[in-house]
């Protein structure tokens, strides 16, 4: 399919307004919570002309709301690129990256360390300190990554298909193991189960932003590299081949990248659903399908949707916080099931 056919010819003022966009909430988001901080205060800061009244604001803003806005924006730009890329390589608007069975290995690896971890690694544990948690996410979701992918691989090729169906299978059975393991918890393990699985933003600072910013600068490049390939998948595998791409290694490669992006994502911030979904059905509606065009403008939509979500969960029920994956999912779902219901009434 020619790439031209893709274009749509407000690709560049989309961009724009998406940036532009961004950037305000992402003032906003500094600004904005349970206190709201001087804008003035933040330029005496970096000054270095701070009263000592000025001092625990300035705390706040350089150590809570800045990093958090940043890996706000982060994580739902990572999340909704690679929403973009899943939907690409499946052939099927309704997958996201959880189908490939990311936040489903990260769930169960957490569950398994809150409930027995501290009994069964208790050395471990003290070593890891506080990226404990973190480091049993991003564990479980490669492992569940790389098991489906041998599960899915036959003579050599990854079948598609079959990896949506086993990614399914794979996801129902962990989430039956992590159901049992949340059975036998007590009182203490079932809230930080309950704070975790809900999603929240609240834990960031700046060096767990450092490691999501390395792991993104590493695989975005190789992402959005791969947006040709992506157009030429929607004529077919055996066209997109005789086009003289090399399909094997450019699923495997995209595979392997959205699981260490949401994979990185997760571990740090819990789950935080249909981002991936959302995101780029909304961006193919103003781009057109072009994925040149498609995962950029995916990922200022998703970084700037994230950030209005974590706004609104910070300041509804201010002073308190509520769990950003509980908007999420109020908006998600009822967009997956008007998808759903549009796409069967093309079909009848």
């Amino acid at each position: 399919m020619p790439e031209q056919t893709l274009n749509r010819p407000h690709y560049r003022r989309t961009l724009a307004i998406t940036a532009l966009a961004l950037a305000v909430l992402l003032i906003l988001g500094i600004r904005f919570g349970s206190t709201r901080l001087d804008l003035a205060l933040i330029a005496h800061g970096i000054s270095g002309t701070l009263t000592p009244e000025e001092a625990p604001h300035w705390y706040a803003f350089h150590q809570m709301r800045l990093p958090r806005a940043l890996a706000t924006a982060l994580v739902g730009g990572n999340l909704a690129l690679c929403g973009a890329v899943m939907q690409g390589l499946f052939h099927n608007p309704l997958v996201d990256p959880g189908i490939i069975g990311v936040m489903s290995g990260a769930a169960f690896s957490v569950t398994l360390y809150i409930v027995i971890g501290a009994e069964a690694f208790p050395a471990l544990l003290h070593w890891l300190g506080d990226y404990a948690l973190p480091v049993a996410a991003f564990a479980g979701s490669w492992l569940m990554t790389l098991t489906l992918y041998r599960f899915a691989k036959r003579g050599g090729q990854i079948n598609i298909a079959a990896m949506l169906l086993i990614g399914i299978a794979l996801s129902g059975f962990t989430g039956a193991i992590t159901g049992l393991l949340t059975y036998i918890a007590d009182d203490n393990q079932l809230r930080s189960l309950t704070f975790w699985g809900m999603g929240t933003l609240s834990k960031m600072d700046w060096q767990k932003l450092a490691i999501l910013a390395a792991i993104s600068a590493i695989s975005l490049p190789w992402i959005h590299q791969d947006a040709r390939v992506l157009n030429a998948l929607m004529l077919g595998e055996s066209a997109a081949y005789h086009l003289g791409f090399n399909i094997e290694r450019a699923k495997k490669r995209q595979i392997l990248l959205v699981a260490l992006l949401v994979g990185s994502c997760v571990a740090f911030t819990g789950g935080i659903a249909f981002v991936g979904l959302i995101v780029p059905h909304i961006v193919r509606g103003l781009t057109g399908a072009n994925n040149r065009h498609v995962l950029p403008v995916s990922f200022l939509l998703g970084a700037a949707l994230l950030s209005l979500a974590d706004l609104i969960a910070r300041l509804i029920i201010a002073p308190a916080e509520l769990p950003i994956g509980i908007l999420t999912a109020a908006i998600g779902a009822p967009f997956l099931a008007t998808l759903v219901w549009q796409r069967l009434g093309k079909t009848e």
